[in-house]
């Protein structure tokens, strides 16, 4: 749907306090999702504003996103085991 938002605690209510622990503790994983947020946000304006930009353009970013969010996943899986 367009404008829908992606953010790891809207995905992955579940894993929550793993989430909130990672980004509390991890300096890497803190960096890696503010990049996710900052890609998913401008991902949403895009929608919304209709995507100015090229179908190429935002398959490349949406690729990106989920890339991003599956290595974001998995460590989220890893620290919850």
């Amino acid at each position: 749907m367009l404008g829908e938002v992606h953010s790891l605690l809207n995905d992955f209510p579940e894993h929550k306090i793993v989430i909130e622990s990672l980004i509390a503790s991890d300096e890497r994983f803190l960096q890696e999702n503010k990049r996710y947020t900052a890609l998913d946000k401008e991902i949403r304006t895009l929608e919304l504003r209709d995507a100015p930009i090229g179908d190429d353009a935002m398959h490349q970013l949406k690729h990106d996103r989920a890339e991003l969010k599956d290595a974001l996943y998995k460590r989220i899986i890893a620290a919850s085991n």
